[in-house]
């Protein structure tokens, strides 16, 4: 038997990884085929069809999973998919990184810019949010009495990183406290652009604020911050993937970040970020790789040596995402979190720190009980009840997450519903 060449040995490779592929997915796919002629809406209320979906995942069967913001289930087709992404990288170690590692990830980077309608060229894949968005930070030319304007509800780690600035460079950081039960977007807005100051060169807001579930006015944020010349950074770690919107919904946002491993549900350590084709040259690289040209973002991406199944595991969880498709993943988790929070807002012991306007959120929400500490009742929730939820009791948000996920059933919902009557009474 004659050796096989370099090239037919890569196609092998291929063409194995590409046929195992077919086989879960295509089962999948018929599946939402049949419901394709179903309004998102009207879909969402279909317990029986997503039963058929969390058939999908190995849901744990030792607590109600109610965590999924943090680090979501991928799909039993995306991890067997991943699994196999590391046997066959393992089996041909340093020539798979030396022939087709860049490649490779070139197409799932393809995939991610697709989803969110921007080109390749303007999107890296990271490791997560908080990677994408230090890197923009980080990058920027700062001067000593440049402003920033940010939110006391935007994550902590991406302040931090606005701290360690102003330590550094003399940047001056403005915090802003957002409404949670804001009656128009203009009251937001306004939050924002009484803060900006000659100096202000950038604002970084939530698309969804983590803790609350709180959609924000992205695009009027943004087209109010550009007229008076302030850039807008973007935390999208919730937003991808959740919500049914393309890059260029947001009003031409300079900078947009979003964890993967949340909604899309790619294996752990996944991100990407997004740089406006004329913001890119203006970014230093975290990096010194000197290789690209000042105006290509990957010059933002030096990642060194790194676990490259899970880039590969990203052009198969869009395929599993795509198969359900974004407007009735919406609308799935958009019903499940109203489904119990309807039936709790009324409760005077409970309090619903989310807004109730259905546009202002998604799947998660926030949820305190009077008197009651948000740790004390996480705690309860998983000792007496087996519900995970995660606390949190900061700037006036005092409760647990609450994020469900497609795999969530109505059934736990209203085992939640009644753990937290039982606590509040």
């Amino acid at each position: 038997m004659q050796p096989l060449s370099k090239r037919q040995f890569i196609q092998s490779i291929a063409t194995a990884a590409g046929t195992y592929a077919l086989l879960p997915f295509a089962e999948l796919e018929r599946v939402f085929s049949q419901v394709a002629h179903r309004a998102p809406q009207e879909l969402a209320r279909d317990d029986e069809f997503w039963d058929s979906v969390r058939r999908r995942y190995t849901v744990t069967p030792d607590f109600i999973q109610l965590e999924n913001g943090y680090f979501s289930l991928a799909s039993s087709e995306v991890l067997e998919q991943y699994i196999a992404h590391i046997r066959q990288i393992n089996a041909v170690s340093s020539f798979y990184m030396r022939t087709k590692q860049v490649s490779d990830k070139l197409a799932s980077r393809k995939e991610v810019a697709r989803l969110l309608g921007a080109s390749a060229d303007d999107v890296i894949i990271t490791r997560n949010t908080t990677e994408a968005i230090d890197t923009v930070i980080n990058g920027f030319d700062w001067h000593a009495g440049d402003e920033a304007i940010m939110a006391v509800h935007d994550y902590g780690s991406l302040i931090d990183m606005f701290k360690l600035q102003a330590r550094r460079h003399g940047v001056v950081n403005t915090l802003v406290t957002v409404p949670l039960h804001p009656v128009s977007d203009d009251e937001i807005v306004q939050v924002y652009e009484r803060a900006i100051t000659p100096k202000t060169r950038v604002i970084m807001m939530c698309h969804m604020i983590n803790i609350t579930g709180h959609i924000l006015p992205v695009r009027k944020v943004v087209e109010m911050a550009h007229r008076h010349d302030v850039q807008v950074m973007v935390d999208g770690a919730h937003a991808f993937a959740q919500l049914d919107f393309k890059i260029d919904d947001l009003g031409g946002v300079d900078y947009y970040a979003s964890s993967l491993h949340k909604w899309l549900g790619t294996p752990l350590g996944a991100g990407l970020l997004y740089v406006r084709k004329d913001r890119i040259a203006g970014l230093w690289q975290m990096f010194g790789d000197t290789s690209f040209a000042d105006s290509d973002i990957s010059k933002l991406n030096h990642t060194g040596t790194h676990p490259v199944a899970t880039d590969l595991a990203i052009q198969d969880a869009v395929r599993f995402h795509e198969s359900i498709g974004i407007a009735r993943k919406s609308a799935r988790l958009r019903y499940l979190q109203r489904y119990w929070t309807e039936q709790v807002r009324t409760n005077t012991n409970i309090v619903v720190n989310t807004p109730a306007q259905t546009e202002r959120s998604c799947a998660i929400a926030n949820v305190g009980v009077n008197g009651m500490k948000p740790g004390d009742l996480a705690k309860t929730l998983l000792d007496k009840y087996r519900i995970f939820t995660v606390a949190i009791n900061n700037n006036g948000v005092a409760g647990v997450r609450v994020t469900p996920h497609v795999f969530t059933t109505t059934l736990e919902l209203d085992i939640f519903v009644k753990a937290l009557r039982e606590i509040a009474a």
